[in-house]
């Protein structure tokens, strides 16, 4: 197996520093706009070579497979640049996998009623094409979506008979402190990211229904996460395991909560309302850009606040339903990663590094036969036992609950 691993931000340095402990491919070329970032990733392990790519040009991609003999594209970049990235691996031939989807538009008359473009829907459109192929691409494996989708799997296949509803919930007790250790304002994952994913209409599916909308942050909840972590208040938030799940898992319904906290939230409206999450280009001073990469700039990169962090991050699915016994029954899947375990282990902080392991993991099944496939797809058309039996093997055990 030969990747091509492209981006090198929080979670791409994350995922080189997770493989080179790992044996199951021959090589990792290390891709970035910048070179030397990219290089500073590289040196981690001999098998490793970097690469300079313009993630936005599908031909640049494509070059770079074909030059190195790339058998896997790893995308580790922003969704913005999903569709280049998964087009370049096709026209070169490689095989797939992403941590998000297709980006989505709003429905432009009914936003918070009806779906408009949906996650991944650019993607599936080409489905056909992939499988026809014998092409895979594997979307949606990082953590969220990714490992949430792998108990859906699990879920379907060992604990219930029938699914009420897949609710994805994930929360923290994380906070970041300056020099003088005072808290501070540090998002702890991609903020491009973040504001997209936020303040675009929550989706949710019904079977009676189909895909729907509601307005950002509704539906709030509080939910108590395991091993410490405790109350944290969760909204709906669009994202693509309820684009992903009904796809393959029967159930009555599935949502995606986010424990964002009332500071964040209130970040947010703020920079909405002054259109500061706009990705539209505008001119300043003679220069065009865009506002949201204005604000990613300016805050703190996630991969170097891991040192001021401290805490826990939760990612976890909670299935309601009927259990094999016929009996009611409430479980919450999980995975709870430490910053200071994470930190000391890997130098990576733990957002990132849960984001992270999860495709390596993915890929390791890939290259041992264990995971196969054509087509685009997500991680609940496999089977769920090989990969939570491995995510263990890494030293990262997964936990269940009843509720």
């Amino acid at each position: 197996m030969k990747i091509l691993l492209v981006g090198t931000g929080g979670v791409g340095s994350a995922f080189a520093a997770i493989a080179a402990r790992r044996d199951f491919f021959e090589t990792i070329v290390v891709a970035d706009y910048d070179l030397a970032r990219a290089e500073k990733a590289a040196a981690t392990d001999e098998r490793y070579v970097a690469a300079q790519v313009d993630a936005s040009s599908a031909d640049a991609v494509a070059a770079l497979c074909r030059e190195h003999g790339i058998t896997h594209v790893m995308n580790a970049v922003d969704p913005v640049f999903d569709m280049s990235i998964f087009n370049g691996a096709f026209e070169a031939g490689a095989d797939y996998l992403d941590m998000a989807m297709s980006l989505s538009k709003p429905h432009p008359e009914s936003p918070y009623e009806k779906t408009g473009v949906k996650l991944g829907d650019e993607q599936f459109a080409v489905a056909d094409d992939w499988e026809s192929a014998g092409r895979l691409a594997l979307v949606g494996i990082g953590v969220e979506p990714g490992l949430s989708d792998v108990f859906a799997r699990y879920a379907a296949d060992h604990l219930f008979s029938e699914i009420d509803e897949l609710g994805t919930r994930d929360g923290a007790n994380l906070t970041v402190t300056d020099d003088d250790g005072h808290e501070v304002f540090a998002p702890s994952f991609s903020m491009w990211t973040t504001i997209e994913e936020c303040l675009n209409p929550p989706v949710i599916w019904e079977k009676d229904r189909g895909w729907f909308t509601t307005p950002p942050f509704s539906e709030p909840e509080v939910f108590d996460f395991p091993e410490g972590i405790g109350p944290v208040e969760c909204v709906n938030v669009e994202h693509e395991e309820v684009l992903l799940m009904p796809r393959w898992v029967d159930c009555k319904r599935a949502t995606f909560k986010y424990g964002l906290g009332d500071e964040f939230i209130n970040i947010l409206k703020v920079l909405h309302t002054l259109g500061l999450d706009s990705t539209e280009k505008v001119r300043v001073k003679g220069v065009e850009v865009s506002p949201r990469d204005v604000v990613a700039a300016v805050l703190p990169d996630p991969a170097t606040v891991g040192p001021r962090m401290k805490g826990k991050t939760c990612a976890g699915l909670w299935v309601t339903g009927t259990g094999k016994d016929g009996e009611p029954r409430s479980t919450y899947l999980y995975h709870v990663v430490d910053n200071e375990v994470t930190m000391r282990e890997y130098g990576h902080q733990c957002v990132v590094w849960q984001t992270a392991i999860n495709p390596v993991v993915a890929l390791e099944l890939l290259a041992t036969g264990a995971w196969s496939g054509a087509g685009v797809l997500g991680p609940e058309a496999f089977d769920a036992v090989p990969f939570l039996d491995l995510l263990t093997e890494y030293g990262s055990p997964w936990g269940q609950q009843e509720l």
